[in-house]
């Protein structure tokens, strides 16, 4: 590693191990790493990465003006071949081209597939693209070239969990998550991994058992903490255990001392929106947490993260900020580089979405509906996991029920029905639509089969 000496490599070691298990000490050992060695190549690609993976605009701010700083006059022919690679991805992903990082990436872990640090950026990088394919892809072309007996197995398997799990492979996906908790028991995505295919596949009880039965390793102190409360909550939602939901959300989701982190309090709008699909008031939760949207002061940066300060915006009546949030991005996009990948994203997903979101919130549901149609089968594109994307998903299907629009409703249902089965959302909303059409029998039908799986029976 160049320009890296002995005490600024054990830095490093522990910073790759702290990100890989998710925990929040990396920073402090990133940081180690280039006051042992400030001209330490792979100390500043590892902290230019971290930069970039929470999506936060002014830490990417930061990192830019660091990174720019290094390379200045530093001749990068002294480099290594890998750490060439490595520079070029992290400049490209600073610069706004995720895509291009993207490219870098898959060159690099095809020629070193041994490179944990850009396996782990690869992963992220595919899951804040919604490349799903390329989620797994990515994992498993690696996973060959290590042995069990290496340390990190474990978490290139939990990564290797995800991507199966985001391609449907739930049960493979649940195998390769539990098979790397069985080597460290405390390594939180693998745990997420596993969550997502008990959320994918309607087994709600089992999800919370599995996470009760591990709630000491991921329940505090890691970077996933707020998340995996998220996958929790979903559970208790999906079982009608709102006042459950509730208790969640106020001590782990979004509370007085939560920090306003994008990517927390995405999930605290996608579960409260939820809940508003469903009609339920939470209004004085709502503004706080368009408050904690507001301080951030948000640039246009990640389109998935506009779309839920929108519905943080619209749960609070705030009707107003949500449109000047769509304002200012629409003018942004007119003079953004055609390069930045979040040009893309907000122009094509995070625009529409966020203008959905609004008709709904003004209860124009048509709209909502004619919104949200054309983009249901390219959601991906802008980032994030079938579970999360699920939200603007239903909010088309409440959409086409509040409309009065039948036929797009039940072709929107029979296809979530015949992918979940096992989902007590979709039987509700199938019996809301056979009363629509005065089908009292098969209302009473739908509803049974809803309380069945809410209550563990179906």
């Amino acid at each position: 590693m160049t320009d890296t000496g002995a005490e600024a490599l054990e830095h490093y070691e522990q910073a790759l191990d702290d990100l890989l298990f998710f925990r929040p000490e990396v920073a402090g050992h990133a940081q180690a790493v280039l006051t042992a060695a400030p001209r330490s190549v792979m100390g500043q690609v590892l902290a230019a990465y971290l930069g970039v993976l929470g999506t936060e605009e002014k830490d990417t701010a930061a990192a830019r003006k660091a990174f720019g700083r290094f390379r200045t006059g530093f001749d990068e022919a002294a480099a290594t071949p890998r750490e060439r690679m490595h520079l070029a991805a992290a400049a490209a992903w600073l610069d706004g081209d995720l895509h291009g990082a993207g490219r870098i990436l898959d060159d690099l872990n095809i020629a070193h597939p041994r490179d944990a640090l850009a396996l782990f950026a690869g992963h992220q990088h595919d899951f804040l693209t919604g490349d799903a394919a390329r989620l797994r892809e990515r994992i498993g072309g690696a996973l060959g070239a290590w042995s069990r007996d290496d340390r990190h197995h474990g978490p290139l398997l939990g990564m290797y969990a995800f991507g199966l799990e985001e391609t449907g492979h739930y049960e493979r996906a649940e195998e390769a998550g539990l098979a790397a908790l069985a080597q460290h028991p405390h390594d939180v995505w693998s745990i997420h991994g596993v969550a997502h295919t008990y959320e994918m596949r309607g087994r709600f009880g089992d999800g919370i058992r599995f996470l009760d039965d591990r709630s000491r390793e991921w329940s505090a102190g890691t970077f996933l903490t707020v998340h995996t409360w998220w996958h929790y909550a979903l559970y208790a939602l999906e079982r009608g255990d709102t006042a459950r939901v509730l208790e969640i959300y106020d001590s782990a989701i979004h509370h007085e001392s939560s920090a306003p982190v994008a990517m927390e309090l995405l999930d605290a709008a996608a579960l409260l929106w939820r809940l508003h699909l469903a009609g339920d008031d939470q209004s004085t939760r709502w503004g706080r947490l368009a408050d904690a949207w507001e301080s951030r002061q948000d640039g246009a940066h990640y389109a998935f993260n506009d779309v839920h300060a929108v519905m943080a915006y619209v749960g609070a009546g705030r009707l107003a900020q949500a449109e000047r949030l769509v304002r200012d991005r629409q003018s942004w996009v007119s003079e953004a580089a055609p390069g930045v990948t979040n040009r893309a994203m907000t122009a094509e997903i995070g625009l529409p979405v966020c203008r959905a979101l609004i008709a709904f919130g003004r209860q124009e549901y048509a709209r909502a509906a004619d919104l949200l149609l054309p983009l249901r089968h390219r959601l991906h594109t802008f980032g994030g996991s079938h579970a999360q994307r699920d939200a603007v998903q239903r909010t088309l299907v409440e959409s086409a029920l509040r409309a009065g629009r039948a036929e797009l409703a039940r072709t929107l249902l029979s296809a979530r029905i015949q992918l979940r089965p096992v989902c007590p959302y979709n039987w509700s909303a199938q019996a809301r639509l056979e009363e629509q059409l005065g089908r009292a029998d098969r209302a009473a039908a739908a509803r049974e089969r809803a309380a069945a799986q809410a209550s563990g029976r179906g």
